[in-house]
């Protein structure tokens, strides 16, 4: 049997439906982030900037291209014999096939992928937030105070604490109790669902709590802990931690990439972050094209203009085109004289000549107001926006559309276009 001091699970099974038609076909921690990264690339990359070469990845909802991003694990150096990266999706048993229906449940059903590995501590990781933390510094405060349980929290403004998961701890950070969305939060620190546990503990609360239907780590396997006396320590987290399960945050979070000075920092050459990058040609920017504060991801050829703006690789942004404050996915074309203004444009999309998108007044969305705000318009992957169409404010759009699918060329502010066929 082997022996780890620490494996990681991460758990990226979410089906991200906050994020609207960005996830219909795809996970949550596999939708683009910051130009050339996925979202799983961040805890992935903390994980061997902090020494864990042993991650068991959960997967669920539509993992094809979360799987093959991961592969064996190469661009992250975790192509180990021993160890390394393993995809765990659920699977067939001889009496009962189930899915995960919660994180701890998730956990539970591969206790044999853990215990093969001997661990004396288990890192539990969501692989939807972007932030960097160095887990050993975690594991070292574990120890320090002998802990069965750390919870990773960070203080949030208190009129925010009522969303989250809230630890009352005393002046060593021993927590005291626990909140979960309380109306009036006692104190201001929010959990981050990271967590690290004694092997043991950790198993024997999984075995004891099994047959809880959608076992969760907040709901039942930390207040069991608590309960039966273990210690358990609050891990104070400082820096940049952004939960991108909405259009909005995931929106601004890139957006916050290309501050002058970036509150989170892609060019830290200690603090790597890495992923599976295709070979693809440098980018183009033509003698007539402007750029101004935007990431460009490689292979991509801009004939236009760019302002304040996240673009993927391989994008085509066409001449006399204007992009503001967008957001435009790997491998999409915009072609001439468009108008992009507050836009998210998914994967392989095709924007013909002379549209604008994100015209008129600000008015909610007809169908999903709480997914679809804040003024901007998303466009699902693959999907065909016809020339000279105009679309509005908290719009969304997704599938091969035609001329005769606008009325007078126009989608109006928070309407919503599906082609039938194009979600599944």
């Amino acid at each position: 049997m082997y022996k780890k001091e620490m494996i990681a699970m991460l758990l990226a099974g979410g089906q991200g439906s906050r994020l609207g038609v960005l996830t219909s076909k795809v996970a949550k921690p596999a939708v683009a982030f910051g130009g050339k990264y996925r979202i799983i690339d961040f805890p992935l990359s903390n994980c061997i900037n902090s020494g864990v070469d042993t991650v068991g990845v959960l997967t669920q909802y539509q993992p094809l291209r979360l799987n093959t991003h991961i592969g064996i694990g190469i661009p992250w150096d975790l192509d180990r014999n021993i160890g390394g990266v393993t995809v765990l999706p659920p699977y067939e048993k001889s009496t009962n096939s189930e899915w995960y229906t919660g994180t701890a449940n998730a956990i539970y059903q591969n206790i044999d992928y853990m215990e093969s590995y001997n661990p004396d501590y288990v890192l539990i990781l969501s692989g939807d937030h972007i932030y960097k933390m160095d887990y050993e510094v975690m594991l070292d405060f574990h120890k320090a105070n002998k802990a069965e349980v750390t919870i990773a929290a960070m203080p949030v403004p208190i009129e925010e604490a009522k969303r989250f998961g809230i630890v009352i701890t005393d002046e060593n950070k021993k927590i005291q109790d626990f909140e979960e969305k309380p109306e009036n939060p006692r104190s201001n620190l929010a959990s981050m669902g990271i967590y690290i546990f004694n092997w043991k503990t950790l198993k024997e609360a999984l075995l004891a709590m099994a047959d809880q239907p959608a076992l969760d780590f907040g709901k039942h396997v930390i207040p069991y802990c608590f309960q039966k006396g273990a210690p358990l320590y609050a891990y104070e987290f400082n820096g940049y931690w952004k939960d991108v399960g909405t259009l909005n945050s995931y929106w601004e979070a890139n957006m916050e990439l290309i501050d002058i000075i970036p509150e989170f920092n892609l060019y830290e050459e200690y603090w790597k972050i890495y992923t599976r990058s295709e070979i693809l040609p440098p980018q183009y920017i033509s003698a007539d094209s402007v750029v101004e504060k935007s990431i460009i991801g490689e292979g991509s050829n801009i004939y236009g203009q760019v302002y304040n703006s996240v673009i993927g690789c391989g994008v085509t942004i066409g001449a006399g085109t204007v992009v503001r404050d967008s957001i435009i996915m790997n491998r999409t074309s915009i072609d001439a004289n468009c108008q992009i203004n507050k836009a998210i444009v998914a994967e392989d999309v095709e924007i013909r000549d002379g549209v604008v998108l994100g015209t008129g007044e600000e008015v909610p969305n007809e169908t999903d107001p709480h997914i679809y705000n804040h003024g901007i318009v998303t466009i699902g992957e693959k999907s065909l926006i016809p020339a000279n169409v105009k679309i509005g404010k908290n719009s969304v759009v997704f599938g091969k559309t035609e001329l005769s699918d606008y009325t007078d060329s126009c989608l109006e502010s928070g309407k919503t276009l599906i082609k039938a066929g194009d979600q599944s």
